[in-house]
């Protein structure tokens, strides 16, 4: 099985971090590319402009700022890589972006930004290990 394409979630944790991190040494090895991936929150429907557009550049914003570690991190270490911002449930998003997109394998963080949430709804690494067709290599 040759790893071409490698999913990377990251939520701003330093297990995502560590995740994000063994995916550009294990890319930088094999000769793959990152798809490096954060899901926001969700727009809220109920607002009138102009409050809904600001809420959408503030989510934005937000996520831009919590992925530019990760995105320098790649960069310095010089692996090919791409970044997607997307709207939605991690355990969701993540098997879906993996079907559509052909990943060969997802490296991802054992625990999220709340280990508590991860204990009372349900980890998303547990979603997604459930709800995906690739390999899963899952780091603390």
């Amino acid at each position: 099985m040759q790893i071409k394409k490698i999913l990377t979630p990251v939520d701003g944790s330093e297990h995502s971090m560590n995740a994000a991190k063994y995916s550009a040494d294990f890319a930088e090895s094999v000769g793959a590319k990152i798809t490096l991936l954060h899901c926001h929150r969700r727009f809220p429907v109920i607002l009138a402009e102009p409050h809904f557009q600001n809420a959408i550049n503030d989510i934005m914003k937000d996520s831009e700022e919590l992925v530019q570690p990760f995105v320098d991190m790649l960069d310095k270490q010089g692996v090919e890589f791409e970044t997607r911002i997307l709207e939605g449930s991690p355990g969701r998003v993540i098997p879906e972006v993996a079907g559509i997109e052909k990943m060969d394998m997802i490296i991802m963080g054992s625990r999220g930004v709340s280990d508590l949430e991860g204990l009372i709804l349900g980890s998303v690494t547990h979603k997604v290990l459930h709800a995906t067709d690739c390999p899963v290599l899952v780091l603390k």
